[in-house]
């Protein structure tokens, strides 16, 4: 352009011809710049968006898919016939607030707390838990000339220190690389029962500020939605004020309200004449307890309210799918729905049993214990014509690995991370390598006596039962461990009765390779490989 430019300014002298000459000019720097833009926006458009859902408490038989027969999930089943199904997929806890550690910041959560490990949910009064100078899942996707955003479930704690809730919720989501984020603070089970942009309650009036006075204090509270026994518990509010706040947040409409706001954000983000690939991370409040689906869903599926709010999920999924599909971004769009850990075995997940609904399906254990059926998860991946459609692996993979896989579809090299457990499992999900992608995890329960390893079919675990919940009595919110092994009917050597007998072995091992469902307990067949094993969970480091 600058050659021709010179070329015109020789010839032509006269001041008409200057004219013509800038009319030219400025055609050429239109053309100029709208040739660099559309290369740009190709280049952006390269790059896939992604989307990634992580449900709450999703059993591995919580859906269609996944042998679900009580209930009916036709988006997430869509979802798997279009894409892959994972068999031997796994949250790095059984928990959400260390799985949710685990798949932001790509380590185990025994790494977190200064080495003290990230072990129970992170309590109202929680600050993050996360170093806001940690390289994080968002993190990788800002690098990359990505948009982010947070909605929904967050549970990772705010600010520095005790998190008194008088302040802008700093640091939060929006200093781990997320450039938005709205939706529940802690969790739709516990106050405070408001919503939160970014770093601010929605609603909130200087006026009216929302007062954190603690537990005990029913009568100075501010009400919340009332919801029925049959819902499940739900911590009564620890708050008073923000009146208009609390009106704002109710439970029947928070499917509807987290839907919405993921079709809007994902509207505007594609509709912007600056199109830059996204990463929008979706984290449900589904299907945690209180089961409050909305109204119109209610006595819909045939699993009780459990089934219920499973559906209402599945319809949020389908409003992501639908919502890509007419912005025309589908073919460029990595989805990816999985589950936080294994389902709870609370009121709602027990009358769900009753009505023949297998939570965790025929897998042992539930959320909170190391047993499989506490942190094997459903994970199914869609990406078109990357993804072959209507597969299942039975690769061994991980939350923890998001990090990693992330940095390779954003063309980062996962080679250059420091101080990780992430793997690169995109060989995976992409295909049906010969060689795993992964041969050894670290999988942990509520309790750090329960720190366990699995390594290629074998799964350790240092102590007796689940180290999880083990109530049994109807009164009892958290059923697990044994009892609740009986109450499903499930079989385990080492159990008679609903108890853990007294002559079972100090320890277990399992062999699922053969044993999927963990029924026997080989620990005193194979002493070479518990040595084995031990040994090789010592490596991590011993927890108290």
């Amino acid at each position: 352009m600058y050659l021709h430019l010179k070329i015109f300014k020789r010839k032509f002298k006269s001041k008409s011809m200057k004219f013509k000459l800038g009319v030219l000019l400025t055609i050429k720097i239109i053309v100029c710049l709208f040739f660099i833009s559309s290369t740009l926006k190709i280049q952006a458009q390269d790059k896939p968006n992604v989307v990634y859902i992580l449900v709450d408490d999703l059993g591995y038989g919580d859906v269609g898919c996944y042998g679900a027969t009580k209930v009916k999930t036709p988006n997430i089943d869509k979802l798997a016939s279009e894409g892959k199904m994972f068999t031997d997929a796994h949250s790095a806890s059984a928990v959400c607030t260390p799985s949710r550690y685990a798949l932001l910041t790509g380590q185990y959560p025994v790494r977190g707390n200064n080495g003290k490990g990230v072990w129970g949910p992170a309590p109202v009064s929680s600050e993050l838990l996360i170093n806001p100078e940690q390289f994080t899942l968002a993190d990788v996707f800002k690098n990359s000339g990505y948009t982010t955003a947070a909605l929904g479930k967050w549970h990772l704690g705010f600010g520095e220190g005790e998190n008194t809730w008088d302040k802008p919720l700093r640091p939060g989501p929006n200093d781990l690389g997320f450039d938005y984020y709205y939706g529940v603070p802690v969790v739709n089970s516990a106050p405070p029962y408001v919503y939160v942009e970014n770093d601010r309650v929605v609603g909130e009036d200087p006026n009216d500020p929302l007062v954190y006075v603690g537990r005990g204090k029913e009568k100075e509270v501010t009400p919340i939605t009332p919801i029925p026994p049959a819902a499940s518990q739900r911590t009564a509010n620890m708050f008073k004020g923000a009146v208009k706040a609390h009106k704002l947040y109710n439970d029947y409409t928070v499917g509807t309200v987290l839907a919405g706001k993921a079709v809007d954000w994902i509207t505007e983000k594609t509709t912007n004449e600056k199109q830059n690939p996204f990463f929008l991370y979706l984290a449900t409040t589904h299907i945690h307890h209180p089961f409050t689906p909305g109204k119109n869903l209610q006595g819909k599926s045939d699993a009780e309210l459990y089934g219920d709010f499973i559906q209402e999920l599945d319809w949020m999924v389908g409003q992501v799918i639908s919502t890509l599909e007419k912005q025309g971004v589908d073919d460029n769009t990595l989805v990816i729905l999985t589950s936080d850990n294994g389902a709870m075995l609370n009121l709602g997940g027990r009358n769900a049993v009753k009505a023949g609904h297998k939570i965790n399906g025929d897998l042992l254990g539930f959320k909170f214990g190391v047993w499989e059926g506490g942190h094997r998860v459903p994970f199914i991946a869609k990406w078109p014509g990357k993804i072959e459609a209507g597969t299942v692996s039975d690769q061994l993979i991980c939350n923890v690995d998001m990090l990693a896989t992330f940095m390779e579809v954003t063309g980062q090299d996962p080679n250059s991370l420091k101080n990780t457990d992430s793997k690169n499992i995109l060989p995976a999900l992409l295909g049906n390598p010969e060689i795993p992608v992964r041969n050894e995890l670290l999988l942990a329960a509520s309790k750090p006596t329960h720190l366990s390893l699995r390594k290629g079919k074998w799964m350790y675990i240092p102590a007796k039962g689940s180290g999880g919940f083990n109530g049994s009595k109807p009164q009892h919110h958290a059923w697990g461990g044994a009892p609740a092994v009986a109450f499903v009917g499930g079989i385990n050597s080492d159990i008679e009765n609903g108890q853990i007998k007294e002559d079972a072995p100090s320890a277990q091992l399992y062999n699922l390779e053969v044993d999927k469902y963990q029924t026997t307990n080989v620990y005193n067949q194979y002493p070479e490989v518990v040595k084995e094993m031990g040994a090789a969970l010592e490596t991590y480091g011993s927890q108290e």
